[in-house]
């Protein structure tokens, strides 16, 4: 089999990545396995990774390159990238007194202080610039100030300056949830300033605009035969929303039914669209989407309870024996 263009695509979904890092740990296994190989890490086998928002900080930890040891090789593991959430998700998400009284929970101000993610942020990305990565990426944002959807690629970072950032930077700009966190103003290395907010806001599932950026911009245009996308959801609980309820809502009624149904919507449309695809290119099964139901987790983006990570962590290793056939099936497609 030919040498395919393979893409790694994450959702958002707040807390909820701990259901995409606890699938990309059996992933990371499973390739370890088959190579006999174990310190291959997933850098190795994709040549484009995309993320929104908690996928956008996932896929800067899978990337960053191990400056203090080997610098062309990963320095975390699968294993390690989920530490970020399963030790420090309930500082990042801890609502002090204080917090909750002037933010009015989140109606009158941001729901948290930004202090604890920026600090664990720095932690795994020190002073790595986004053209430091170690594959190329598609990490996506919005831009306040120009209306439009900002991306972060590193090929973008490595021809010009006035597109690189500091990482640490990049990660805290595509996780800045409306609501929960305040915008980021963010500057490229040559002083173009941006105020930003969350990805998820136009493209919480992005492997749609990852199939677009790989076309253009990877070496060979590659079309869609010649490609393998790997999609991973955050985990879904749909709510119904009973009709003689919601036809005498308001504003306030609707505010937050009407996020919960666009980004759903919004993440199940891509996948339609991919499937569409694939399936007109006569490969159906270069594409693999993995998205399971929570059972056990509560779906809140801030969820961080002790309980509710544990719960988390078994959705996602749950989800990922769902799709174990799947992904067996799909590994052929990553080896060379």
């Amino acid at each position: 089999m030919a040498k395919l263009t393979r893409i790694l695509s994450i959702d958002g979904g707040g807390i909820r990545g701990i259901i995409p890092a606890q699938v990309l740990i059996s992933l990371e296994k499973k390739l370890q396995e088959r190579t006999g190989n174990p310190e291959a890490r997933l850098a190795d086998f994709f040549d484009l990774v995309a993320g929104t928002s908690t996928g956008g900080i996932l896929t800067c930890i899978y990337l960053c390159p191990d400056v203090t040891g080997n610098p062309t090789r990963p320095r975390f593991s699968a294993e390690e990238a989920l530490d970020l959430y399963l030790k420090k998700g309930g500082k990042i998400f801890d609502l002090s007194i204080w917090q909750r009284l002037t933010s009015g929970a989140g109606i009158l101000d941001e729901k948290y202080s930004i202090g604890s993610l920026e600090q664990e942020l720095e932690s795994y990305l020190g002073e790595l610039k986004l053209s430091d990565l170690l594959k190329p990426t598609l990490i996506t944002a919005y831009d306040l100030e120009r209306r439009c959807a900002k991306f972060f690629t590193r090929h973008d970072a490595v021809e010009r300056k006035s597109e690189d950032y500091y990482l640490r930077e990049v990660a805290r700009a595509t996780s800045a949830a409306p609501t929960y966190f305040e915008p980021k103003g963010l500057e490229s290395f040559s002083g173009t300033f941006y105020a930003l907010i969350d990805g998820g806001v136009f493209a919480n599932n992005p492997a749609l605009c990852a199939y677009a950026e790989a076309r253009m911009k990877l070496p060979g245009q590659p079309k869609t035969e010649d490609m393998a996308l790997l999609s991973i959801g955050t985990g879904y609980v749909k709510k119904k929303y009973p009709f003689k309820e919601a036809k005498d809502w308001g504003l306030l009624e609707w505010a937050k039914p009407v996020i919960d149904i666009m980004m759903t919507g919004v993440a199940e449309t891509v996948d339609y669209q991919l499937r569409r695809i694939f399936e007109a290119a006569e490969r159906p099964d270069q594409y693999l989407r993995i998205d399971g139901k929570l059972k056990n987790a509560k779906p809140d983006l801030d969820e961080a309870s002790a309980a509710n990570l544990g719960n988390l962590a078994k959705d996602g290793k749950r989800i990922g024996r769902e799709f174990d056939e799947q992904l067996e099936g799909f590994l052929k497609y990553l080896m060379e």
